[in-house]
């Protein structure tokens, strides 16, 4: 197996090979690939994370097929990172981002990344943002972290991307009343989809109002968060939402405002990346002694919570996983 160190060199080559080694070695947690992902993270930084999300249904996926054929009309190269379901079977992704994005595959400059949550919460996989560095270093002028898109709790996309895009779909009518506590709230640009549907205007009107009566921006006074009807069938307002991104891409690169959401980014990813090693490291230490503990468990000689104290402080002692004093 060539090592991860000596993909480096060829990931910022712009290799499709060694990208797709990374970002699997980047799945697969591998603890040999973490110096070169360390090397990976020091090199990235000029690429725009644009997240995209939205409910069921709202057409996010196609969206991001035509946003990524305007992009490249425009010159830049674009990677996606598409989150999906796991399969309960393999852990795999099981919608396959790839084959709705087929116009892409033969496009030396679009690379198209399938994850699995593998059981993550927010519907961010644990290692897409290694592979956003990744796709970063090997020369992708924008990246798209497309969500799985599960309802109103999925909104750690806003917390690592530059520009978060929530695609709502015409039907919703009062629902969005209902969920404007949740995703609707951490969107930087609102697209509405399928606009040549008759009931689009009202979801429209219902996005501006709201918009208006400050229910969604409250806070912001360096940005304007736009309204913008699209219809991939009529391809219509696409130009208008790549210049919301193009517009934004400045506030999160060249603003105060940016500067503070780079920040806040770079603290999620700390304490992600750490929430990660924690359970790591629990899983080895708790091998050992988990059994002996269910036991007395279930024989009553202890409680949950008790037990559970002592599990923890055992399998996070020094001793218990090799973890260095």
């Amino acid at each position: 197996m060539t090592p991860s160190r000596d993909l480096v060199a060829r990931v910022a080559a712009g290799a499709v090979p060694a990208i797709g080694r990374m970002i699997s070695r980047a799945e697969a947690g591998s603890p040999e690939a973490r110096p070169a992902l360390a090397e990976i993270y020091r090199r990235a930084g000029r690429a725009h994370v644009v997240g995209l999300t939205g409910v069921p249904g709202s057409g996010k996926s196609t969206l991001v097929a035509t946003l990524t054929a305007h992009l490249r009309k425009a010159g830049q190269k674009v990677g996606v990172v598409a989150i999906d379901p796991s399969s309960p079977y393999s852990g795999g992704a099981i919608l396959g981002d790839r084959i709705r994005m087929a116009d892409h595959v033969c496009d030396a400059g679009v690379y198209i990344r399938s994850m699995a949550t593998r059981g993550a919460m927010g519907g961010m996989a644990r290692a897409a943002l290694d592979a956003v560095d990744i796709l970063d270093v090997a020369g992708f002028d924008t990246v798209i972290i497309e969500t799985v898109g599960v309802g109103q709790d999925e909104v750690e996309i806003a917390r690592a991307s530059h520009t978060t895009v929530v695609v709502s779909a015409p039907g919703l009518g009062d629902e969005i009343q209902a969920i404007k506590a949740g995703i609707l709230e951490i969107a930087d640009i609102h697209v509405v989809s399928k606009c040549d549907r008759s009931d689009a205007n009202r979801t429209l009107t219902d996005l501006k109002q709201m918009l208006t009566l400050g229910t969604l921006t409250a806070g912001r006074t360096e940005w304007r968060v736009p309204v913008i009807g699209l219809s991939a069938y009529k391809g219509e307002g696409f130009e208008t939402l790549m210049t919301a991104i193009g517009n934004h891409r400045r506030v999160a690169f060249e603003t105060e405002a940016g500067a503070r959401r780079r920040a806040a980014i770079a603290r999620f990813r700390l304490e992600k990346t750490a929430e990660t090693l924690l359970i790591e490291r629990f899983t080895r230490g708790a091998a050992p002694v988990a059994g002996p503990l269910a036991e007395r468990l279930s024989t009553r000689d202890g409680d949950p919570y008790g037990l559970a104290t002592e599990l923890l402080e055992q399998a996070l002692a020094p001793h218990a996983s090799g973890a260095s004093t």
